[in-house]
C-alpha cells in the first residue's frame, strides 16, 4: 500500500508510525512544509486515559513520550486571591516540539520517509491521489486540501470571540493552572501548565472588549508579554514571558459534514478542532490516528475502510468538540461568574464541561466538595432557612422558597404530557401517575400542559381545564398529593396553537389527525408541517376569547388548591409562537420587533397574575432557543424573562426548540442547562434546568455551579417515582418526607445505599489508571 501523508504534525506522523508498525512493507511518505528546526509553541498536554490508548496502540512511542513529560495530578484555581488545588485529574505535559522529535525518531525507525521543508501545491497533492492507495490530509487548521474541496467536505468556521496568545514561561508548576485576574482594562485568563523542568506553557487569554482597551492588537509580541507579565505578576513570581510566534488569534472552531473524499481522508485540525480549555486538540488528532488505522486493518478496500472510519469516530469528534464548546463559553462569558465567591467560582469552572461532576469532584477532593457544599447551605441560610451549614446535606435536598410556597428540596417532577385524558378529563391514570411521584419525595410537581380551551388541546388525550368535571379530576389529584406527600403542586396552563389537532405521541408525534380534527390558530397562517391544517391567523377578538380562557382556567387551579401555575409560552405552542420570529409574521402591534411580539403573552400573563393569589408565585416555560436560523436565541430569551420579571414572574423554566420541524438542536447531558444558567445570570430571576438530566449527581452539579435554582427530570422520573427519595438514601439524607406506609422500604433502601455508594467508589479509584503512569515513568527513566 503506498500513502502520502500531508503533513508533519501529530495526527500525521503518528497515523504513519500506526500503519507501518503494523504493515512494514507499506510504502509511506510524510510531506511537511517546516523544517525540523522549525519549532512553534510550547507544551501540549494528554490525560491518563489517552496515554493508555497511546500505550495500547504502540508501546515504544508511548516509552519515548512518557519518557520526556512532565506529570501532575492536580488542577489549581486561583481566584482572588484564593487557591484552590483539586486532586485525581492526571494530566502530562510535554514540549511540543520534543513530542514531533520523538514522532519523526519514531518514523525513522519504522523506515517512514519524511520529506521536511516540502511545501506542497494543491496540483502535488492531486497527483499524489492519482498515484497512491492513501492521502492522509493532515495539514492543519489551513488546510489547503479542505479548501480545495470546499463544496463535498462543506466545512463550517466558528470564530470565537475571545482573543488568546500561547506564551512560555520558565515559571515552574506542580498543578494545571488556571489564574484569574483584572486590572484597569478588564478580565484576563491564563491556563499554564509545566511540560520539562523550567518551561512551563501559558496560554494566555482575554475578551474583545478588554483586547481593544488594553491596545494589544497594536503590540507586538515582545510587548504583549511584557504587559501581561505586569497583569500576572503574583502568578508569574518573577519568571518573565517568552514568546515564540505568539500572536493573538481568535479559536477557531471547525467542522465538516464530510471527511473522506475519493481515497483522501482530512485528519487532525484540518477536520476538527477542539478548544485549548479542555485539552484536547492533540489528544483528538493522535486518536483520529488510531481510528483511522483502525479502520484499514479491518479491510483492504481503502473506500470501505475510510467509510467506517468516518461513521466510527464521528460521534467521539463530536462529543469532544460539544464539551470544549461548552468550556470556551464558560471563559467566554467569565464576567458573569466574577462576583461569586471563589468556592463557587472554582467548582463552576472544574465542572464546566460536564465531564467532572459533584460526586466525582467527591471522589477526587472530598475536602472541597465539602467546601462547595457548606457554601450552598449558607446561602441556603441567608435565605431564611434554619439549617445545618457545619454539616450540610447536598445541594438538591437543601430548601428553596417562591413567594410564600417553600419546597422541601430542589428537585422537580418535570411536566409531561401523558396524553391519556377523555374528553380533557384527568383519569385515574392521572391520580397513580402523579400521586406516585409526590409520595417519591421530589419537592416539586408540575402537571402536564393542562389546555385551556377545547380547541387549545394537542391531541385528543390532552387534559384541560374549562369545565367543571375537569376541575373535579384535578381537585382529586391535588388533593391526594396534599394528603399523602409534601410535594407541592404546579398546574401548567397552555394552548397547542398551531400544534393542535395532531395524533397521540406514540402514533405519530405532532402528525395531523386524519379525522376529527378541529380548527386551529396561531399568530400568522402558517402550518407547523406542509401537510399540517394551515391555521386561522388569529384577529382580536381570538386574542379576548384566549386571554379570557387563561383567567378562567387560572381562577379554576386557585379553587382546586394549586401551589403555583405555570404558563407555558414554549415549544412551538400559541403563545410561543407569538414570541419567536419564525413562527409570527404579524405587521400589527402584536408582531416585528420584540417588544410587540411580547404584548400578548404579557397580556395573558398580567391577566391570569391578576386572579392568581399574591402569595402564590408563578412560571412561565420558554424556549430559550429556537435552534433554527433567524429564531429565538439565548440572549432573546434574556430581553424575553427581563420582560415577565417586570411583572412579576417568579420562576423561568428553560427548555428549548419544538418551535418549527427543521431545527437543529445540539443534544447532549444537560443540553439546556446553558441557557438556565444564562437567564439565571443576567435576568436576575430564579430558573428551573431541565432537559437530558438523568441523575441526582447531575442535580447537585448544576445547583453548586449556580445554574439554576430547581432541576427537573423527566424520564427518570418516568421509570423510577421514588427517584428523590432514593437519592436520599445514596447521600445519607434522612429528611425527605415519606409516606408511612413505604418506611419500611425506605429504611432498607438507606441500610444498602451506602454500602453500595462505597463500592462504587472503590471500584472508580481501582480503575484511575494515573498511578501507573506515574510508576512506569521511573521505570523508563530508570532504564
Amino acid at each position: 500500500m503506498r500513502i502520502a501523508v500531508i503533513g508533519g504534525g501529530p495526527a500525521g506522523l503518528y497515523f504513519a508510525i500506526l500503519h507501518k508498525a503494523a504493515n512494514p512493507d507499506a510504502d509511506i511518505t510524510v510531506y511537511e512544509r517546516n523544517r525540523p528546526s522549525d519549532t512553534f509553541g510550547f507544551g501540549v498536554v494528554f490525560s491518563d486515559e489517552t496515554l493508555q490508548n497511546f500505550e495500547t496502540h504502540d508501546a515504544e512511542s508511548y516509552r519515548l513520550i512518557t519518557n520526556s513529560f512532565a506529570y501532575w495530578d492536580d488542577v489549581e484555581v486561583n481566584f482572588k486571591g484564593e487557591i484552590f488545588r483539586i486532586g485525581g485529574n492526571g494530566f502530562c505535559g510535554c514540549s511540543r516540539k520534543t513530542l514531533l522529535e520523538l514522532l519523526n525518531y519514531r518514523a525513522s525507525q519504522l523506515g517512514i520517509a519524511i520529506k521536511n521543508g516540502t511545501e506542497l501545491s494543491i496540483e502535488d497533492i492531486l497527483r499524489l491521489s492519482d498515484e497512491c492507495d492513501l492521502v492522509v490530509a493532515s495539514d492543519g487548521i489551513n488546510s489547503i486540501v479542505r479548501q480545495h474541496f470546499v463544496e463535498h467536505f462543506k466545512p463550517s468556521t466558528d470564530m470565537r470571540p475571545n482573543h488568546f496568545s500561547w506564551m512560555g514561561s520558565t515559571r515552574p508548576l506542580d498543578a494545571f493552572s488556571f489564574f484569574f485576574e483584572k486590572n484597569e482594562d478588564g478580565l484576563f485568563i491564563a491556563h499554564a501548565y509545566q511540560y520539562e523542568p523550567g518551561a512551563s506553557t501559558w496560554v494566555m487569554e482575554t475578551d474583545p472588549e478588554t483586547f481593544e482597551r488594553a491596545g494589544l492588537a497594536a503590540m507586538s509580541e515582545e510587548e504583549s508579554a511584557r504587559y501581561l507579565e505586569r497583569v500576572f505578576q503574583k502568578a508569574l513570581d518573577g519568571h518573565p514571558l517568552l514568546v515564540n510566534r505568539s500572536m493573538w488569534r481568535n479559536f477557531p472552531m471547525i467542522r465538516n459534514e464530510r471527511w473522506t473524499h475519493g481515497n483522501i481522508v482530512l485528519l487532525g485540525d484540518a477536520k476538527a478542532t477542539a478548544h485549548f480549555s479542555i485539552g484536547s486538540g492533540t489528544k483528538l488528532a493522535m486518536e483520529d490516528a488510531i481510528a483511522l488505522e483502525g479502520a484499514l486493518k479491518k479491510t483492504a478496500d481503502v473506500t470501505a475502510a475510510l467509510a467506517a472510519f468516518e461513521t466510527g469516530r464521528r460521534e467521539e469528534v463530536e462529543k469532544t468538540q460539544h464539551s470544549a464548546d461548552v468550556s470556551l463559553v464558560w471563559f467566554e462569558r467569565l464576567d458573569r461568574y466574577w462576583t461569586m465567591d471563589p468556592v463557587q467560582f472554582a467548582f463552576g469552572l472544574m465542572t464546566r464541561a460536564k465531564a467532572i461532576t459533584y460526586d466525582n469532584l467527591e471522589l477526587r477532593a472530598p475536602e472541597f466538595v465539602e467546601k462547595v457544599a457548606e457554601h450552598f447551605a449558607q446561602g441556603v441560610k441567608a435565605a431564611g432557612f434554619d439549617v445545618d451549614t457545619a454539616h450540610p446535606v447536598p445541594p438538591m435536598f437543601q430548601p428553596f422558597k417562591l413567594r410564600d410556597m417553600v419546597l422541601d428540596n430542589r428537585v422537580v417532577v418535570s411536566p409531561m404530557d401523558t396524553y391519556s385524558g377523555v374528553d380533557g378529563v384527568a383519569q385515574d391514570f392521572h391520580l397513580v401517575h402523579y400521586g406516585a411521584r409526590a409520595m417519591g419525595g421530589a419537592g416539586l410537581i408540575y402537571t402536564e400542559m393542562v389546555c385551556v380551551t377545547p380547541e387549545g388541546r394537542i391531541t385528543e388525550g390532552c387534559t384541560g381545564l374549562y369545565t367543571d368535571e375537569q376541575e373535579a379530576a384535578w381537585a382529586r389529584v391535588v388533593d391526594f398529593i396534599r394528603q399523602h406527600s409534601e410535594a407541592k403542586v404546579c398546574i401548567q396552563l397552555g394552548h397547542s396553537g398551531r400544534k393542535g389537532a395532531t395524533k397521540l405521541m406514540w402514533e405519530g408525534m405532532d402528525q395531523p389527525l386524519e379525522t376529527g380534527a378541529w380548527e386551529t390558530m396561531a399568530p400568522s397562517p402558517l402550518p407547523y408541517y406542509p401537510h399540517s391544517a394551515k391555521p386561522r391567523e388569529m384577529t382580536r377578538a381570538d386574542m379576548d376569547r384566549v386571554r379570557d380562557a387563561f383567567v378562567s382556567a387560572t381562577e379554576r387551579c386557585v379553587r382546586l388548591g394549586a401551589d403555583m401555575i405555570e404558563l407555558h409560552c414554549a415549544h412551538g405552542y400559541l403563545l410561543a409562537t407569538f414570541l419567536s420570529p419564525l413562527t409570527n409574521r404579524r405587521t400589527d402591534e402584536y408582531g416585528g420587533s420584540m417588544e410587540n411580539r411580547l404584548r400578548f403573552p404579557l397580556e395573558v400573563f398580567d391577566a391570569m397574575r391578576a386572579v392568581w393569589p399574591a402569595q402564590k408565585p408563578m412560571s412561565i416555560r420558554v424556549s430559550a432557543t429556537d435552534w433554527a436560523e433567524g429564531g429565538i436565541t439565548g440572549d432573546d430569551t434574556v430581553a424575553i424573562a427581563k420582560a415577565f420579571v417586570a411583572h412579576g414572574v417568579d420562576l423561568v423554566d428553560v427548555s428549548t426548540g419544538q418551535t418549527v420541524p427543521d431545527a437543529k438542536p445540539i443534544f447532549g447531558r444537560m443540553f439546556q442547562t446553558p441557557f438556565a444558567e444564562q437567564v439565571r445570570a443576567e435576568a436576575g430571576i430564579a430558573t428551573l434546568a431541565v432537559g437530558a438530566i438523568t441523575s441526582a449527581d447531575q442535580v447537585n452539579t448544576i445547583l453548586a455551579a449556580g445554574r439554576a435554582d430547581l432541576v427537573a427530570l423527566a424520564r427518570p422520573h418516568l421509570v423510577n417515582p421514588h427517584f428523590t427519595m432514593l437519592a436520599a438514601a445514596e447521600y445519607g439524607v434522612e429528611t425527605v418526607a415519606c409516606p408511612p406506609q413505604y418506611l419500611a422500604g425506605r429504611d432498607q433502601a438507606f441500610r444498602n445505599a451506602p454500602r453500595a455508594r462505597q463500592e462504587l467508589k472503590d471500584l472508580k479509584l481501582k480503575a484511575r489508571p494515573r498511578h501507573r503512569y506515574q510508576a512506569d515513568r521511573k521505570r523508563i527513566a530508570a532504564e
